[in-house]
C-alpha cells in the first residue's frame, strides 16, 4: 500500500468542493487515513514549496496557499500516488481532462483546488510536514 499528501487549497475549502473532492478519492478506491483542517504559515509554506523557490510565481503561490485554511489529508491504497495525480489532473486547468478535479472545478494555474504529492519521496517528506505528531492551531 502506498500513502499520499493531499491538500485541499484556500479555493477549495472557500468554494465548498471540500465533499466532492473527498468523494472522487473515496470512490476510486483510495482510503482516507488522516485529516486536519489549518491555516499555513508562511515559514510552512515554504518549507512545502521550497522546490518552487526563486521561481517567478512563487510569492504568488505562498500568498495564496497561506490566504485561508487548507484541509491537509492521507490518502492510501494501491499506486495511490499516481492515482490521485490521475484523478487530481493537470496543473493549468485549461490543459486538465474534463471528469478531473481540476479539469471540472479549476479556474486558474494558481488556484487549482488541490495539491498531490508527485512521487513516493516528495509523499513521506509532505506527510511528515504536516502530520510530524506535534501539531498545534498555529501551524
Amino acid at each position: 500500500m502506498e500513502k499520499t499528501l493531499v491538500l485541499i487549497k484556500p479555493d477549495g475549502v472557500r468554494r465548498k468542493l471540500v465533499g466532492e473532492i473527498i468523494g472522487r478519492l473515496e470512490k476510486k478506491g483510495l482510503d482516507l487515513e488522516k485529516a486536519r483542517m489549518l491555516v499555513l504559515s508562511r515559514a510552512k509554506a515554504e518549507e512545502h514549496y521550497r522546490d518552487h523557490r526563486g521561481k517567478d510565481f512563487y510569492e504568488e503561490l505562498i500568498q495564496y496557499i497561506t490566504s485561508g485554511p487548507v484541509l491537509a489529508m492521507v490518502w492510501s491504497g494501491r499506486n495511490a500516488i499516481a492515482l490521485t495525480r490521475r484523478l487530481v489532473g493537470d496543473t493549468n486547468p485549461h490543459e486538465a481532462l474534463p471528469g478531473t478535479i481540476r479539469g471540472d472545478f479549476a479556474l486558474t494555474t494558481t488556484e487549482n483546488l488541490v495539491h498531490a504529492s508527485d512521487s513516493p519521496q516528495a509523499a513521506q517528506r509532505e506527510i511528515a510536514l504536516f502530520f510530524s505528531g506535534e501539531e498545534d492551531d498555529r501551524f
